[in-house]
């Protein structure tokens, strides 16, 4: 049986408000975890050619502001 297995199990054990808290907890972790690969591709530069692409769209009057 696999981790995820061993976990699936464990969460359908759960109350409704345990699966409730855990969801919550889970939604959490997954925004910090997306934070955190978002700031290191920012870093990276893997985000500077759609910048530039919206910056450029912009400046030809592709957009408008919000």
């Amino acid at each position: 049986m696999t981790k995820i297995e061993k976990i699936e199990q464990e969460i359908a054990r759960l109350g409704r408000g345990e699966v409730a808290v855990l969801g919550e907890w889970f939604r959490r972790y997954d925004a910090e975890a997306w934070d955190r690969q978002l700031e290191e591709d920012v870093k990276a530069g893997r985000l500077d050619a759609l910048a530039e692409q919206a910056l450029a769209g912009h400046q030809a009057g592709k957009s408008k502001a919000l």
